[in-house]
């Protein structure tokens, strides 16, 4: 039961998530993910400075501690100077007392150098790990501007695919039916194409009924003016051949001359 839940509570999630991915606006998510990179660069520097800060401490904690090294070896010398001086005297009290002021010294001495051997180990594994934290800052930076830069690019890519996304959709709604009582704009230039197509055809059919006509004036012209070509050789060459008669004209027919009745004597 317990196994189905979380499959279920998985999947649920799952599902929501791709839900947000689908409906989020990508220009938010971006302008997100900016501000958690500067934020995770702050944080990173943030590190950094306390890694560099311990490296310092420890810096000034070696100083410190060479610097009572250096004074305890010259109170330990001066001990044994003075106790060297008081063997002289003839005071063999305080040349004891100064023996053994040496030999506290020397037993604070040995701590001390210890003390600073360890401090030097760490100071140079804080100056390795300050290296790294500078390095890794510095790699950090960098990534962050390019981020900043691709910012810019995916802005403007956001804003390409958008525009053709719009234009995508116009040239759909153009080639897809808009609604049950609205042609879509492919009938509807298919409509005007077919009565561009009919009126020219028909106007091509006007035109050859007048260029027809035309033809059957020239032709009846052709055979008048041929009709009449033989009779005007013969009048120019002297002929005789007798008037032809006109197309369209009838000739006269020639009345018959009148008898004369004679007179009575």
């Amino acid at each position: 039961m317990i196994k189905a839940m979380k499959r279920w509570w998985k999947y649920l999630t799952a599902k929501l998530t791709g839900s947000f991915n689908e409906r989020a606006d990508p220009k938010v998510q971006l302008e997100q993910a900016i501000t958690e990179a500067k934020s995770q660069h702050i944080r990173l520097k943030e590190q950094a400075a306390n890694v560099i800060a311990n490296q310092k401490q420890g810096e000034i904690r070696l100083n410190g501690k060479m610097t009572e090294l250096e004074k305890l070896n010259a109170n330990a010398r001066q001990a044994l100077i003075m106790a060297a001086d008081a063997e002289k005297a003839g005071d063999a009290a305080k040349a004891a007392q100064y023996n053994s002021a040496a030999e506290t010294i020397a037993n604070q001495l040995i701590q001390v150098e210890k003390d600073v051997e360890g401090l030097k180990t760490m100071v140079l594994e804080a100056a390795q790990a300050s290296d790294q934290a500078k390095a890794a800052v510095q790699q950090n930076s960098r990534l962050l501007q390019e981020k900043i830069a691709e910012k810019s690019k995916l802005l403007s890519q956001l804003d390409q695919a958008k525009m053709q996304e719009e234009m995508n959709s116009a040239m759909t709604q153009l080639n897809e039916s808009i609604g049950a009582d609205v042609p879509t704009f492919k009938e509807v230039e298919e409509k005007i194409q077919q009565r561009y197509a009919k009126a020219k055809a028909t106007s091509e059919l006007a035109e050859t009924w007048v260029e027809s006509r035309v033809l059957e004036v020239e032709h009846a012209t052709a055979n008048v003016e041929a009709q009449g070509r033989p009779s005007q050789l013969g009048s120019e060459l002297g002929l005789d051949t007798g008037a032809a008669p006109a197309v369209g004209h009838t000739q006269p027919v020639a009345e018959p001359a009148a008898t004369e009745t004679p007179a009575s004597e």
